[in-house]
């Protein structure tokens, strides 16, 4: 799912890519908004609210929203300044994106109680969460070469109409790849809805506890290719030793 890059992936990688990943950012999107009053998983929102800020000359709210926009551009330039530093074909160079995000959920998930209303409060947390959503994007984009996007609808919306649309021309019209893109989209969009409900349903039982749901869908993330890589390895020693054992 992550150590497949380039020419190596193909249609199954990005689908279980985009499953958890959206899934993961459908449940911080609600969890941001239900806990701190702030959406956390885009910028799009931001920008309107620090332009009409910045029209009432509301200078208070023009920095923390420029902030929180930053921070989203911060968490995109970071994971790409350390998958580049590692090196895009390295196996596991994307482990660490998911490492720090995982550890910023976690801390919100324990230490978001704390939060009393307080404009110091809300810049910490949420602009944590939109650093981890800005890293988990650029993330997922590199290694699906941009074919993935995790944590905002928007574009996935308008390229699933300009796909449906496709679709009803006549076959010998149609691009190859259309049903896979599709299926994608709807993946993409269903998974991300997902996680909403699910995270705004789970806020009610476990308030700020709730963060540690995608938390842990991050830790699958990382161990599944480690997982696999280990598995694959002990097969192939075992079918060695077995033939060489005849």
């Amino acid at each position: 799912m992550l150590r497949h890059l380039g020419n190596r992936r193909n249609f199954r990688h990005n689908i279980r890519l985009a499953a958890i990943l959206c899934l993961t950012a459908g449940f911080v999107n609600i969890a941001g908004l239900l806990a701190f009053a702030v959406l956390t998983t885009n910028v799009t929102g931001h920008v309107a609210y620090f332009a009409e800020s910045f029209a009432q000359g509301d200078l208070r709210a023009v920095r923390i929203i420029g902030l929180w926009m930053f921070l989203f551009l911060m968490g995109a330039f970071t994971s790409s300044l350390i998958i580049g530093r590692i090196g895009r074909n390295q196996v596991f160079a994307y482990t660490i994106p998911i490492f720090i995000e995982i550890m910023i959920l976690l801390l919100n998930g324990l230490y978001g109680y704390r939060y009393d209303g307080s404009i110091a409060l809300q810049e910490i947390f949420a602009g944590s969460l939109l650093f981890a959503m800005g890293l988990q994007n650029a993330m997922v984009s590199m290694i699906s070469g941009s074919v993935v996007r995790t944590t905002h609808l928007t574009g996935i919306f308008t390229d699933l109409g300009i796909d449906l649309a496709a679709a009803t021309l006549p076959l010998s019209l149609q691009k190859p790849g259309l049903r896979q893109r599709i299926i994608l989209r709807l993946v993409i969009i269903l998974f991300f809805l997902a996680g909403a409900v699910a995270g705004g349903y789970s806020f009610t039982l476990l308030q700020h506890y709730t963060f540690l749901i995608p938390a842990a869908l991050l830790v699958v993330a990382m161990f599944y290719d480690i997982s696999r890589v280990h598995l694959v390895k002990l097969i192939r020693h075992l079918r060695y030793s077995l033939l060489t054992n005849r």
